[in-house]
């Protein structure tokens, strides 16, 4: 009988025990993280807008590939009809064709260069865009959660997956974007994890 009085006075204190334990874990759990966490490539291709810019660029790319096809294969051509008139034409005559052809072939060239590097520098534009689009967004998630950093989550070698804020900064841009009466905050922290023009290439 006195065994069994010990355990019930024993019972109560060890539920109040088990209520503060609980209680404290509980407390750490809605914590403020004091470091967030950001896949910067997902952020980037699986919001609105990198999927529409990565779709442009896909775009351009192809129909710049099919032109390059497209005048390699007319090239090729005037080469060969060039060749097949070498017999019937005087040694001046075709060392003149010949030399324009090949000036011909080196403006193309450079042309075509010149509309790869301008997809080039769009691409990088639009990724400058992004950045500068993201900033006040990643500041808005970084006072409401009230933490001090965000980093590069791929920096990151063990964390918990709860400061990773990937996904509501993807949720946040694509409704900052869709309404453009929302006001983000003028304060943009420094974006300084890898850029996002580093994500992986466009094409499939």
């Amino acid at each position: 009988m006195a065994g069994w009085r010990k355990a019930v006075r024993r019972g109560p204190l060890r539920f109040a025990a088990a209520l503060v334990f609980l209680a404290a874990a509980s407390q750490a759990q809605e914590a403020p993280a004091p470091l967030l966490t950001l896949d910067q490539d997902r952020f980037f291709l699986e919001s609105d807008f990198g999927r529409a810019a990565v779709d442009r660029e896909r775009a351009d790319t192809a129909a710049l590939e099919k032109e390059n096809k497209r005048i390699e294969a007319e090239l090729v051509a005037e080469e060969q009809a060039l060749t097949d008139q070498r017999a019937s034409l005087s040694p001046e005559e075709f060392t003149a064709r010949a030399t324009a052809f090949d000036d011909k072939v080196e403006r193309i060239r450079a042309e075509q260069d010149a509309k790869a590097q301008a997809l080039v520098a769009k691409r990088d534009a639009e990724r400058k865009e992004f950045l500068q689009l993201a900033g006040p967004v990643l500041g808005e998630l970084l006072g409401e959660r009230q933490a001090t950093a965000i980093l590069d989550k791929g920096l990151v070698i063990v964390a918990l997956s709860s400061i990773d804020i990937t996904d509501a900064a993807i949720a946040k841009l694509n409704a900052a974007l869709a309404d453009p009466t929302t006001d983000l905050p003028a304060d943009a922290p420094v974006v300084a994890p890898t850029d996002p023009a580093e994500a992986p290439p466009a094409t499939p």
